[in-house]
């Protein structure tokens, strides 16, 4: 139930029974006009744009169109209180009192699907996200993007989308070498007591190689670790196991489960990149060339080789890429390109690609290749994962690890659990940095999102404990007459918005938009809750100990939606704080 969608039809219904009797001329269609959330400003329920959108092809000014359309539509609705017209042209409409109580009765019969796009068409979406290199546990650079793709994928199957969750392993290349080279030093200063080459700077100085070295030993013991050659290929396959299983760990810690891993190592095996750069040189966007050097930086040492090159510049990006090195070998970009046919080859409608900030410059070389790949721009939509600076008294802060040179997912987790983590990383939009303020965590307060979120629920679990009901099972009402107060149609008009914020957060994949709106609906209850402090009629328990149908299903649409939304973000709703 989308009141705004509701609406829209209504009106249109209208202009087309104008146009039948030549009061109002009408284009060839009615895609532009919409019934939207009005500002703030205006005491009104739902402001429409259809004056200005029809005020050319009528030859009249907004204003003058938007006067001679509001004696009609209120003619056409008994439900409308009032209907004004303000610059440039916007009709606003206000509704009686008594729509927003047919709204919570609609909204109860409604309560499974409230908020899911109906009239979509529904689509198949590959999300891959987090895809760290396996050589060690995630840090809290992989984990905003963790949760952003994650998130996601909850609203896309709330909207019922089919969606498959990805992470491609990068197990191939000269970074697993060193990986494997570095748990091997480990496994001999376990068994051999030999001291860790801490000069190398190729190798991974974390103590977690030694958890990954001493699990590799006890269940490998006829495993000969005396010559690195004759069991590299071995070792790098139990490396590459341990370090996944501990990725797992993070992820599952996190609440994220993926649904496939895809093998770099196993695509470079099936000839996939040379199968992918044929497909490519029989389409004509693939040839022998030179690269320059990049502008802005030192390039002394810059030699230009002829080298295989994709034509990228052909669809918008600023230079041709490299697939292949001078030594024959293939880039990360070629890997990537053969992983993208991959995709393409199992018909999803649309991939999507979270990336972390330091692969925000890939995203046009990536874009260019899917285009290339499949003949159509638009299915690859890649999403950036910005910075997070980690706070604490107002300063950066950082915790004592044995991890490395970072600051892993389990160190934040265990500082403020997975609920803290999930919300406050969607608190801002995924494209600008975020400041992760421990501070701001430990407050009782509206200073801290996820507990004021949290409380609005657990304040309305109190209220049904307290008149012996369960909150999650469904209310039965008959008589709907009663009226709600300004007060609590404020609320209501918020709750009519969810429908609104998920199609918002699923169209331009945004899920900070649901974070944002669980706090603003929160804060509008909790202002309600404390006006009975003073006014007893604004108390949800009244003076017999019990509490009325009206301020029953109120608490119930709220609770809803609250829930709702918390499990989309991937969060708990305690009943009790």
């Amino acid at each position: 139930m989308n009141i705004f969608e509701n609406y829209l039809e209504k009106i249109k219904k209208i202009l087309l029974e104008q146009s039948k009797n030549n009061k109002i001329i009408l284009p060839d269609n009615l895609d532009g006009i919409t019934a939207e959330i009005p500002p703030s400003k205006f005491n009104c329920d739902i402001s429409t744009n259809v004056a200005m959108v029809l005020s050319k092809v009528n030859k009249k000014s907004p204003i003058d169109l938007a006067d001679s359309l509001i004696d009609v539509i209120k003619k056409n609705d008994e439900i409308i209180d009032d209907i004004t017209v303000a610059k440039p042209g916007f009709i606003n409409i206000k509704f009686k009192s008594v729509f927003w109580t047919n709204f919570t009765r609609d909204l109860l019969q409604e309560s499974k699907t409230f908020g899911v796009n109906t009239k979509e068409k529904k689509k198949n979406y590959l999300i891959e996200f987090v895809s760290a290199n396996p050589t060690g546990p995630l840090h809290v650079g992989h984990c905003r993007g963790a949760i952003l793709g994650d998130v996601i994928a909850n609203i896309l199957l709330f909207n019922n989308h089919k969606v498959t969750k990805e992470y491609y392993v990068n197990d191939y290349g000269n970074q697993i070498i060193n990986f494997t080279k570095s748990v091997y030093y480990r496994i001999r200063e376990i068994s051999l007591n030999e001291p860790f080459p801490t000069d190398n700077e190729d190798l991974y100085p974390g103590d977690y190689l030694k958890d990954f070295a001493q699990n590799i030993i006890n269940s490998n013991k006829d495993l000969d670790f005396t010559d690195f050659d004759k069991i590299s290929e071995k070792l790098s396959t139990l490396a590459i196991e341990e370090s996944l299983s501990l990725i797992k760990k993070n992820l599952n810690s996190l609440g994220i489960v993926h649904n496939n891993f895809i093998s770099e190592k196993e695509l470079v095996k099936n000839q996939e990149v040379e199968k992918v750069v044929d497909f490519l040189k029989k389409k004509k966007f693939v040839y022998k060339g030179k690269i320059k050097a990049p502008a802005g930086g030192d390039n002394d040492k810059w030699v230009e080789r002829e080298q295989l090159l994709f034509k990228s510049t052909d669809f918008g990006d600023d230079k041709d890429r490299a697939l292949q090195k001078s030594d024959g070998a293939w880039t990360y970009f070629a890997s990537d390109v053969a992983y993208h046919k991959n995709k393409l080859d199992r018909n999803f409608d649309y991939l999507i690609d979270i990336l972390g900030a330091d692969h925000a410059g890939y995203i046009k070389r990536i874009s260019s290749s899917v285009d290339a790949l499949s003949n159509s721009k638009g299915k690859l939509i890649c999403k950036v994962s910005q910075l997070v600076k980690l706070i604490k008294d107002k300063k950066p802060f950082k915790m004592s690890k044995r991890k490395g040179d970072y600051i892993t997912v389990d160190d934040l987790i265990n500082e403020v659990g997975k609920d803290a983590t999930r919300f406050i990383m969607l608190n801002r939009s995924s494209d600008v940095e975020l400041d992760f303020d421990f501070d701001n965590l430990i407050e009782k307060s509206k200073e801290n999102p996820l507990y004021y979120v949290q409380y609005c629920y657990a304040r309305i679990a109190s209220v049904f404990r307290h008149i012996k009901k369960d909150l999650k099972s469904d209310i039965n009402i008959t008589n709907y007459d009663f009226e709600y107060s300004i007060d609590e149609i404020n609320i209501l008009k918020k709750i009519s918005e969810w429908p609104k914020c998920i199609d918002a957060a699923a169209n331009k994949l945004e899920p900070h938009r649901i974070p944002t709106y669980l706090y603003e609906l929160a804060s509008l209850f909790h202002s309600y809750w404390n006006l009975g402090k003073e006014n007893p009629e604004k108390r949800f328990i009244n003076n017999q100990n019990n509490i009325s149908d009206d301020k029953l299903i109120f608490l119930k649409a709220i609770s809803n939606v609250i829930k709702s939304g918390m499990d989309i973000v991937g969060v708990s709703v305690p009943e009790k704080m």
